[in-house]
């Protein structure tokens, strides 16, 4: 049984994990740099260490420093969240060798399924479908040109060695393709320290669909259904749902045993996710596998009704799954928007600052994964991400309803954020629809941007809710003034204006 789990990640991640602890009577162990010391996650743990500098490579991913925390704390179980040491095959053989649990995959796993083109020969010997391209990396221009052609333009030049879209490129014509190699092996190599490249056909009009699979010691691997991933900004996930508005029946039982046979093969134990493009024919092929707990986890919890954390613990506990050996169909709907500390209509250009006031969304179906407080201050160290709004609905429209009213109801001060690009995103026929690909948001963006200039952050954005709703978003909202202490609330201001006191 595991008693005390250290916890080597920060944000909303870490505040995530740290509740399912107290949850089940376990003992959590936090982790901050200097700048995080009075951070959410630091003031929820039992227990918490300083172990450096703001900078990642002097605190999070200082591995010599978390192995003394490890030793301190006397934590016999070590969560290393998502990002950081999450997919890091050699910190994990470190915790394992300190006689510590995992709470992971094993790390043969997590090297052999974070190499990109070993995880495409495994999915090739179970049969999967996968996206035509090269099997071995490219050695020189001249071999990536011939296989170009031969699988025909466009085509994307991508990373072997990570992801997140980090060294990867779309090429349109053979005299783009060089520079974009250039470019794509110099980036993988600042990013994965690996700076092997491989060719892949780039499809119509795709769909970023992944299915989340658990496995446990005994021998038994499930599918816990599919998350539509498509609305992306350079091959960042911004909002996810599920059931996929896309998907029918047929090919999620396709997907599904496709996800489970993989998994099958490489060996696998715990939470994992299999990525799929899906083209406009719905036709499939095989892309990844994210050997950890995904960002996007929650939206799978909402509707299958378990808590995936503890489902990880079970099996690093040795104890069997929990989920009906039935097979699991979700109940309702679940959406997902990612909280960024940045501006979407000025390219996401990123805020730092001070967060002076914070009110959350509460209510029915709404669910809020946060990693911030009032009072904290926003660095440029970390990820921008600042939380994830999530809310359930008996069906797709109510959940999308719900997103609409929380995103209203958010309210920081001090910094910019996301949430009126979620909003105006959500707002869109595109999206309500669920008529939408991984190239929809840089199709729209343009008329996206053109609404957030009609919009603020305070009293614009209440009308702006409305104007949605009633599909009128391009009648201009009343231009927003910054308040001083001796001014009435916008907010109290708009509500006046639409008659109320």
């Amino acid at each position: 049984m595991i008693h005390k789990i250290l916890i080597t990640n920060r944000g909303e991640i870490a505040v995530r994990i740290i509740r399912t602890c107290r949850e089940l009577g376990i003992k959590s162990v936090a982790v901050f740099s200097d700048v995080d010391r009075t951070a959410p996650h630091v003031l929820k743990a039992d227990e918490a260490y300083n172990i450096g500098p703001a900078p990642s490579t002097d605190s999070y991913l200082n591995v010599q420093r978390i192995l003394e925390v490890m030793q301190i704390s006397e934590a016999d179980a070590v969560h290393p969240g998502y990002g950081f040491l999450s997919e890091n095959a050699d910190f994990a053989e470190t915790v394992i060798r300190a006689g510590l649990k995992w709470i992971g995959p094993p790390p043969e796993v997590i090297r052999l399924m974070g190499d990109k083109m070993a995880a495409r020969n495994l999915a090739v010997s179970v049969q999967a479908p996968v996206v035509p391209g090269t099997t071995e990396p490219i050695s020189h221009i001249g071999e990536a040109l011939e296989r170009a052609n031969e699988i025909g333009f466009p085509v994307l030049v991508k990373a072997a060695g990570g992801g997140g879209g980090k060294g990867m490129r779309i090429v349109t014509h053979a005299d783009e393709l060089e520079a974009a190699v250039n470019r794509a092996r110099s980036e993988a190599a600042k990013a994965f320290s690996d700076d092997r490249i491989y060719i892949e056909k780039y499809l119509e009009e795709p769909h970023h669909i992944e299915i989340q699979v658990f496995a446990d010691t005994h021998g038994r691997v499930v599918s816990l259904g599919e998350r539509e991933c498509s609305i992306q900004r350079r091959y960042q996930k911004i909002i996810e749902e599920t059931p996929s508005p896309f998907i029918d029946s047929q090919l999620r039982k396709k997907l599904s045993e496709t996800a489970v046979e993989i998994t099958r093969a490489c060996r696998y134990t715990g939470a994992g996710t299999v990525e799929f493009l899906v083209d406009k024919y719905k036709n499939y092929y095989f892309l990844e596998m994210n050997t950890r707990l995904q960002v996007e986890h929650p939206v799978t919890e909402m509707v299958i009704g378990f808590d995936l954390v503890k489902e990880q613990l079970r099996v690093v506990e040795g104890k069997r799954l929990s989920f009906p050996d039935k097979p699991l169909h979700p109940r309702g709907h679940a959406i997902e928007c990612r909280l960024y500390a940045e501006n979407g209509f000025k390219n996401f250009a990123p805020s730092v600052g001070k967060i002076l006031e914070l009110d959350f969304p509460q209510g029915p179906g709404v669910r809020l994964d946060e990693g911030v407080r009032a009072g904290q201050e926003i660095t440029p160290y970390y990820d921008p991400l600042l939380g994830k709004l999530i809310t359930w609905g008996r069906n797709r429209t109510e959940a999308l309803e719900r997103m609409l009213r929380s995103l209203q109801e958010f309210h920081i001060v001090g910094i910019e954020t996301s949430i009126p690009y979620c909003l105006l995103i959500i707002g869109h026929e595109s999206f309500r629809a669920g008529k939408y690909c991984t190239k929809t948001l840089e199709e729209i963006s343009g008329s996206l941007e053109k609404q957030g200039e009609q919009l603020s952050e305070n009293a614009a954005i209440a009308a702006g809710v409305g104007a949605i709703r009633r599909d009128i978003i391009s009648t201009p909202a009343p231009a927003a003034k910054t308040p001083d202490q001796n001014q009435c609330s916008p907010w109290s201001l708009q509500g006046r204006r639409n008659g109320l006191r």
